[in-house]
């Protein structure tokens, strides 16, 4: 588990400007050998790695350069906009209040990971309204399940108290799901310029886009299953 140290030096991502996430291990500049300037001084940066999230690299999960070459931008376009049919999803959280719990989802950061829908169907239920039924099955359960919401898009409150993060610090990590979104937990600092997390959410646990096609970039909107992103 990690100290209070370690959570000092922990890990960040800087999503760059139409370009790829960049992990930075450790924030302390590290002198690059074999490189000077035309001082002869040693020059320094800090460590990291770049990852991809245009979704083209032919190195998933790294980036190879292609992000430049398909003209890749991290600017959030509304792909719905000129179409009638569909409906754009505003970043608010909705409170779902029942008799022990009350449930708190923001459909924004949703990445559609369907562990809720998937594992307790009697609770969430898709094309229902509301679609969420807090009163649905034992509190326990409602709870394990909101717990495995991997966006931060779910949360809950009991006794006036809410639960989004988990109680015990946990590692920090960064999980390539398969087909899917970077998994970030254990409080991984986003940083940059206009970094907004939805209402409500979590920054212990979020899930970032790598099929390069979310509207509401970096985080991941589960755009990936609507273009059947592969990370072949």
């Amino acid at each position: 588990m990690r100290t209070n140290n370690d959570i000092d030096i922990k890990p960040k991502i800087l999503p760059l400007p139409n370009g790829p996430y960049y992990l930075i291990n450790d924030m302390e500049p590290k002198v690059v050998e074999n490189l000077k300037n035309f001082k002869g001084e040693p020059l320094s940066t800090t460590v990291g790695i770049a990852l991809c999230r245009c979704g083209k690299s032919n190195r998933k999960p790294f980036c190879d350069g292609t992000h430049s070459i398909i003209g890749f931008s991290s600017q959030n376009v509304n792909l719905n906009e000129n179409d009638t049919n569909k409906l754009t999803i505003k970043n608010k959280r909705r409170d779902y209040v029942g008799k022990e719990i009350t449930i708190h989802d923001n459909r924004k950061i949703c990445s559609h990971a369907k562990e809720c829908v998937n594992n307790l169907p009697s609770v969430f239920k898709l094309g229902s309204k509301p679609w969420i039924d807090s009163d649905g099955s034992k509190m326990q359960d409602i709870i394990n399940i909101v717990r495995k919401c991997p966006s931060g898009a779910l949360s809950y409150t009991i006794d006036g108290i809410e639960y989004r993060d988990p109680k015990e610090q946990r590692d920090p990590i960064l999980t390539v799901l398969k087909n899917g979104p970077y998994y970030i937990t254990g409080g991984i600092d986003l940083i940059g310029e206009n970094i907004e997390f939805g209402e409500g959410a979590s920054k212990e646990h979020y899930t970032l886009c790598r099929c390069g096609a979310s509207e509401n970039k970096p985080f991941c909107d589960g755009t990936h299953r609507a273009i059947n992103f592969k990370d072949e």
